[in-house]
């Protein structure tokens, strides 16, 4: 069942667990709907319409790579949070979000960096925004460096082995 349509749900439904740590979050007093591991973001765009936005930039996406979603039933939206080089702020993140095919307030919107920082703060602003559902995707798409200084292999959504291809 999607997300939002388990809004009014009558008590007695069975919520996604995507749903449940919405409720959970918003308890603790969260201002966006929280961090999900990537298995939990991937189960969800799998089964239920939802939008992944990666704000990573676009060198990232060409030479690091991207989440692929053909085997789901969401779609994935590229906006970069920072510009590059400079990696100064996109003025226009929100309003190129508001413009993207697919989404509007209600969407469930799951927020992919490198690591999860950018995502992170995308998710808090666009929360602020008026966007209902948030969530940060924890260890983004590479993760931290592991002991070797290598990304993507202990973290992330590569080190998960989701479905990515070569941008």
């Amino acid at each position: 069942m999607a997300l939002t349509s388990m809004v009014n749900a009558p008590l007695n439904s069975e919520p996604t667990t995507l749903l449940s740590k919405v409720f959970g979050e918003r308890k603790k007093g969260l201002n966006y709907c929280g961090d999900i591991t990537p298995e939990d973001a991937y189960e969800f765009l799998k089964f239920n319409y939802g939008v992944l936005v990666d704000v990573r930039t676009i060198p990232e996406w060409q030479f690091v790579g991207v989440p692929d979603l053909a085997g789901t039933k969401s779609k994935m939206a590229t906006i970069c949070w920072k510009n590059y080089p400079d990696f100064s702020a996109n003025t226009q993140f929100s309003y190129e979000l508001g413009t993207t095919s697919g989404v509007n307030k209600e969407t469930p919107l799951l927020f992919i960096c490198r690591s999860g920082g950018r995502s992170l703060d995308a998710a808090l602003a666009m929360t602020q925004a008026g966007y209902r559902y948030c969530f940060n995707i924890e260890g983004g798409f590479e993760g931290e460096p592991d002991i070797q200084a290598h990304r993507g292999l202990s973290q992330g959504w590569k080190a998960k082995k989701l479905p990515w291809k070569q941008g």
